[in-house]
């Protein structure tokens, strides 16, 4: 900046410390405006000057060298299978493989075995006859529906639509829910008390 600001900058300044002197009993007592700030004020700090850092050369056969290195363990480690870690549920305890513990099938007689074959047929031909008398019922009520749709049909084009349409309260769904107390707002129900036994596998 040219001198010429200075000279400006230091003159309003010093009309600034004038304005704020006050003359009380001889003595002159200075007060600083909220508005102005004092000469004294005015610092200013030496410059700094940072040289850039210098970037390193790379040796172009070093990074040639390393990336060989990363592929050779890479193709090592596809080589060797990943290790699975065991899921207990899968896995049968020893105690369940003992010989001693298996049940032998009970000894039926003759006559209990007839007895039990018997009434195996007897169940298989009662809800034989259930499944057809359940599918006799639904033909017979879809055929029913259809002859009064006809019908209606040629009675009434408006009522035939309208009963084409599906209803929406052919199936009333109602539900409630527990009103022993009202529900609390943000309230953060806690897990419960647990002991936490899961085994933590590392590779």
């Amino acid at each position: 900046m040219s001198s010429a600001f200075w000279r400006n900058l230091c003159r309003v300044l010093s009309r600034q410390a004038a304005s704020s002197r006050l003359h009380l009993g001889g003595q002159q007592h200075f007060v600083q405006t909220p508005w102005f700030a004092p000469v004294m004020t005015l610092k200013t700090s030496a410059p700094l000057s940072a040289e850039p850092k210098k970037k390193k050369k790379v040796d172009p056969k070093r990074e040639l060298v390393v990336r060989e290195r990363l592929k050779k363990k890479l193709k090592k480690l596809e080589k060797v299978p990943p290790e699975l870690i065991p899921i207990e549920d899968f896995i049968i305890s020893n105690k369940c493989l003992d010989d001693t513990r298996e049940r032998a099938a009970p000894r039926l007689s003759f006559e209990e075995s007839e007895r039990r074959a018997l009434l195996l047929k007897e169940w298989s031909q009662y809800k034989q006859k259930q499944h057809l008398a359940e599918v006799e019922a639904v033909e017979l009520a879809l055929e029913a529906q259809r002859e009064a749709l006809e019908e209606l049909k040629l009675e009434s084009e408006e009522l035939y639509q309208a009963a084409l349409m599906p209803d929406p309260l052919l199936f009333p769904f109602t539900r409630e829910g527990p009103a022993h107390t009202p529900p609390i707002p943000n309230y953060d129900a806690p897990d419960g008390k647990y002991s936490d036994i899961t085994k933590v596998y590392t590779q």
